[in-house]
C-alpha cells in the first residue's frame, strides 16, 4: 500500500520524507519530468517488540507502509493546479499525505507570502476536487455522446450516468467523494477512475520547533510534528537518538504516530506469524477473512488452506506462551471465513 506525499513549494515536504528515510534525497521536477522517491518505512508496533521479547527469534519484521515522495502542486502562476504528470503519479496511490506548512523561516519564503496553514490546507483540498470535477464533467460528456451515438451498451451507459451524476452533485457542493456511500459495483466501476477525493486523506502540519499545533478543523485525520527536529533526530545513530531524546524530554517522535496513522488510513490491520526463526507483523485489509490473510503470506496457504490457529494478542501476553494460551482454550481453530481481527496470531494448517 503505497501514500504519495505532497504539498505546496517550501512546505517541507521533502524534510517529511527524509525524516521517514533518514536520508537526503530532494524531490525536484527537472527537465519537464516528475522525479519520485519512495521509500518503504517499518510500522512502530510495540505488540512485535514484546512478542520478539517473548520468542526470541532470528528475525523481527514490522509491518510496511510505503511513501512517495512527488513534486508539489503550484499555486498562483500559469502552472498552478495538477498537472497531467502529477495526476499521472497521484492516481497510483492509495492513499494521500498532505503536508502543510506552519513554521516561519525568513530563509524559505512561501511561495505565497505569508505562512497561513487554514489557507493552504483548502487551496490544496479545493485543487483535489477541482480535479475530480473535471474529470467527471468529462466523463459524462463522453456518456452523453455514446448515447447520441448509440452501439453501446445501454445498461452500462445508464448504471454509470446515474452513477457520474451523483459524484458530480456531490463535488458541485463541495463534498469529497470519500464521503459518499457506493455499493461493490460502484467501488469496482471507480477503481481504476482515479478520483483523488476518494483517496483516504492525512494532513500533517510541519511546525517549527516549539510551535502548537494550528487550531484548522478538517474532515480528516491529522498530525504535527516538527519537521527539521524531526529529520535531524532520524539523521543521528540510535544511541545518540535516544540520547537526544531523553535530554529533551522526548518520549516518542511525532513522526512515528504519522506512519501509525497513515496504516490506519488505508484501513489496514496486523495479524502476526511467531517462532523460533521468526516474529513477523503481515499486513491485509481489515475485514479479511483467514483464507484471505493467508495468502498474504504465500498463495500456496490461500490455495490449500486447511485451518487456522488463532490466539489473540492480549491472551498469549497475558498466559505467557503458548502451550499455556493451549491449555486455558485461548489458542482456537478456525476455517477460511473466519473475519480475522488485529492483532491475531496465527498458525496455517494447509495441504498443497
Amino acid at each position: 500500500m503505497k501514500l504519495g506525499i505532497i504539498g505546496l513549494p517550501q512546505s517541507g515536504k521533502t524534510t517529511i520524507f527524509n525524516a521517514l528515510t533518514r536520508g537526503n534525497a530532494p524531490t525536484t521536477a527537472s527537465a519537464g519530468r516528475i522525479e519520485v522517491h519512495q521509500a518503504v518505512v517499518d510500522v512502530p508496533d510495540p505488540r512485535v517488540d514484546k512478542l520478539s521479547s517473548m520468542f526470541n527469534p532470528k528475525k523481527t519484521i514490522y509491518a510496511k507502509v510505503t511513501y512517495a515522495d512527488i513534486a508539489g502542486l503550484e499555486t498562483g502562476s500559469a502552472k498552478s493546479g495538477i498537472s497531467g504528470q502529477l495526476l499521472n503519479q497521484l492516481n497510483q496511490m492509495d492513499g494521500l499525505l498532505l503536508v502543510i506548512r506552519g513554521f516561519e523561516d525568513d530563509n524559505v519564503m512561501h511561495p505565497n507570502g505569508t505562512v497561513d496553514p487554514k489557507r493552504d490546507v483548502d487551496t490544496m483540498l479545493s485543487e483535489l476536487l477541482l480535479n475530480d470535477l473535471i474529470a467527471v464533467e468529462r466523463k459524462l460528456e463522453r456518456l452523453t455522446e455514446e448515447r447520441k451515438k448509440g452501439g453501446t451498451d445501454k445498461v452500462l451507459n445508464e448504471r454509470q450516468t446515474v452513477l457520474f451524476k451523483r459524484l458530480h452533485e456531490a463535488l458541485n457542493e463541495g463534498m469529497p467523494l470519500r464521503k459518499l456511500e457506493y455499493n461493490p459495483e460502484e467501488a469496482r466501476e471507480l477503481a481504476s477512475f482515479g478520483l483523488l477525493t476518494r483517496k483516504p486523506i492525512l494532513t500533517v502540519f510541519n511546525m517549527g520547533e516549539g510551535q502548537s499545533a494550528p487550531q484548522v478543523e478538517l474532515d480528516h485525520p491529522s498530525v504535527s510534528l516538527f519537521g527539521k527536529l524531526e529529520m535531524e533526530i532520524a539523521q543521528l545513530s540510535p544511541d545518540d537518538a535516544a540520547v537526544f531524546m531523553q535530554e529533551y524530554g522526548i518520549e516518542e517522535l511525532s513522526l512515528s504516530k504519522m506512519i501509525r496513522l497513515s496504516y490506519d488510513l488505508l484501513q489496514l490491520q496486523s495479524f502476526f506469524t511467531v517462532g523460533e526463526d521468526e516474529v513477523r507483523a503481515w499486513t491485509t485489509h481489515r475485514g479479511a477473512h483467514a483464507q484471505e490473510a493467508a495468502g498474504e503470506i504465500h498463495t500456496d496457504l490461500q490455495r490449500g488452506f486447511v485451518r487456522a490457529e488463532v490466539v489473540a494478542y492480549e491472551d498469549l501476553i497475558s498466559l505467557g506462551s503458548m502451550n499455556e494460551a493451549k491449555s486455558k482454550g485461548k489458542l482456537r481453530l478456525e476455517g477460511k471465513e473466519y473475519p480475522v481481527k488485529d492483532g491475531d496470531i496465527m498458525h496455517i494448517r494447509f495441504n498443497v
